[in-house]
């Protein structure tokens, strides 16, 4: 596996390396190629590349760029005839070759396949393998693709890949038997074991008739809480039906799993543009490959291109099981595009047609309270909340989400009580100990409880600024000026630029006698202050605070005055 990431992050490097100047080409095509390229802006990187080969339609670089923003943008039709332009010229550059074997795959030209490996005309040795084994297959030549499969299984770091495509292989020709043999390693090695490898053998398992080994494997992997489908197949296999086996149906189907293969574990290992290809070549063999639609988009949203990830998603059809994945991945880009009204259009429908999944009123509830309409995200995780009649662990955020809103909405007791059912269901979680703690404080009850919360919070997370300035402000409501300075300097280090903190950090000088640092602090943080940011740190009391000191600020407000603990910590 390491070999085989680093001779796939040495591909991607080449891929991504910079153009050499197209002297002959119009600046203006160009430098806007470029510039489009590097933000993976794809539709006008192909619109300005195919400008810029008007002018030199030989040049490799060109060439090779507008098959890279053709192929990002799921366009594969398009890219092909620049495609085979550049492997004219260039035969083994991995773009052009991955386009050909696309096209190729697509349309059951498995011989032309073949062909273009013997010639050298490949992606690299773990793609080419496998695509030469499926290729094999798709000729009709099933021995062919086994010995292919098994030479690639003895090849250092390989062998889990090939195990994988060897048993998918095998269902695929209804060697159900010979599959499950792979799977449980009785062959040599086990297949590893994916989602997709996972539902795979659970098919293969109900086909030989094995529906109680099925449940037993789907169980042990999926847990309880099923997604849609999972559930489906559980419920399907507790009724004694047969699973049909849909993972992979034919050659196509299984060169379009290589380049899903290959995507999946260059994921978070090389970057995005790169990987994005093996997505869409995956999506063009098999346009109902719903997984690696769903990768697609997910790394379209991280290239900040988010009306191409939406464009992508909105391919799930309706009645497929990842429909609702789909939405909350569209609901989720509208939100990051700056569509908060279309985001949560997408996620009412979804409630509508989904509401039985605690996940899309999470979901929609996180939206609600990130735009501060805290009394629909209540409404919104009441509704999530419902839905499960034994609370687990990992539900600890939901209550902790809900209690934000709540107690953004000055609904303390409500509040407090879902603080403490997260931590009821997570002792000790450090962002719920934080928040609970400082409302505490800020609200001058249970000040040691609220001390004692935040210093297991700082003992978790140590070099979290947002929890160390709780610690220094607690101690400082508590009168522990001193104690106080260390902790909230080291707050300020952590987040220089947070204008909450530098304003307790000058709050807290103030209160150990250090006036100049403390009118510094407060003069640094309203330049910190951005325009509409003003719901947790206000600047004219800051203002205030920097014309007549803190002492007379606490008077004006009514509140106590500053007073040095008697026990001095």
């Amino acid at each position: 596996m390491p070999q085989f990431r680093t001779t796939l992050l040495a591909a991607a490097l080449a891929v991504s390396a910079p153009l050499a100047e197209a002297a002959s080409v119009p600046s203006g095509a160009y430098l806007a190629a470029r510039q489009a390229s590097y933000e993976a802006d794809y539709r006008a990187a192909a619109r300005y590349y195919a400008q810029a080969l008007a002018h030199d339609p030989g040049n490799t670089d060109l060439l090779r760029s507008a098959t890279h923003a053709n192929l990002g943008l799921g366009d594969v039709e398009r890219a092909l005839p620049i495609a085979r332009r550049l492997a004219a010229s260039d035969a083994t550059n991995e773009i052009a070759n991955m386009v050909l074997f696309a096209d190729r795959g697509a349309n059951d030209r498995y011989g032309e396949i073949l062909t273009m490996l013997e010639e050298g005309q490949g992606v690299g040795m773990l793609v080419d393998s496998l695509v030469r084994a499926w290729a094999e297959l798709g000729q009709g030549n099933m021995s062919g693709a086994l010995v292919a499969f098994d030479a690639m299984a003895e090849e250092e770091g390989l062998r889990g890949f090939a195990l994988y495509h060897k048993a998918l292989a095998l269902a695929s020709v209804g060697d159900f038997e010979g599959a499950d043999k792979v799977y449980s390693g009785e062959a040599g090695g086990s297949a590893p074991l994916t989602r997709r490898g996972v539902m795979a053998h659970i098919e293969v398992l109900s086909q030989l008739d094995r529906n109680e080994e099925a449940l037993e494997l789907l169980d042990e992997s999926f847990g309880p809480e099923l997604d849609p489908a999972p559930r489906a197949m559980r419920e399907a296999l507790a009724s004694g039906a047969r699973l049909p086996f849909t993972q992979v149906g034919s050659a196509r189907d299984g060169l379009a799993e290589v380049f899903f293969t290959i995507a999946s574990a260059l994921r978070g290992e090389a970057n995005d543009d790169f990987t994005l290809l093996y997505a869409r070549v995956a999506e063009h063999l098999r346009p109902d490959h719903v997984d690696a639609i769903l990768m697609s988009a997910d790394l379209l949203e991280r290239l900040e291109r988010y009306e191409l990830a939406v464009e992508t998603l909105k391919r799930v059809p309706r009645d497929h099981p990842s429909y609702h994945a789909a939405e909350l991945g569209r609901a989720e880009a509208l939100r990051l595009d700056d569509k908060p009204d279309a985001a949560i259009e997408v996620l009412e429908q979804l409630a509508a047609t989904h509401g039985d999944l605690p996940v899309v009123h999470f979901t929609l509830g996180d939206l609600f309270r990130v735009l501060e309409r805290h009394a629909e995200a209540v409404a919104a995780y009441d509704r999530a909340i419902a839905l499960y009649d034994n609370p687990e662990e990992a539900d600890w955020f939901l209550y902790y989400a809900r209690a934000i809103s709540q107690e953004r909405q000055d609904l303390w007791e409500e509040a407090e009580a879902g603080f403490r059912k997260a931590l009821e269901l997570n002792p000790g979680q450090p962002q719920v100990l934080n928040y609970l703690g400082y409302s505490l404080v800020e609200k001058q009850t249970n000040l040691e409880e609220a001390l004692e919360m935040i210093e297991q919070a700082v003992e978790a997370r140590p070099d979290s600024g947002y929890i160390v300035d709780s610690l220094g402000w607690a101690l400082y409501r508590l009168g522990r000026y001193e104690e106080a300075v260390g902790h909230m300097e080291r707050a300020a280090e952590l987040m220089p630029v947070d204008p909450i903190v530098n304003d307790h950090l000058g709050d807290v000088y103030w209160a150990v006698g250090r006036r100049m640092e403390a009118r510094f602090q407060w003069h640094r943080a309203l330049s910190l202050i951005k325009p509409g940011e003003t719901e947790d740190v206000d600047p004219d009391r800051i203002r205030r605070k920097l014309e007549v000191g803190l002492d007379q600020v606490l008077s004006e407000e009514g509140a106590p005055p500053l007073e040095v603990a008697n026990d001095g910590g």
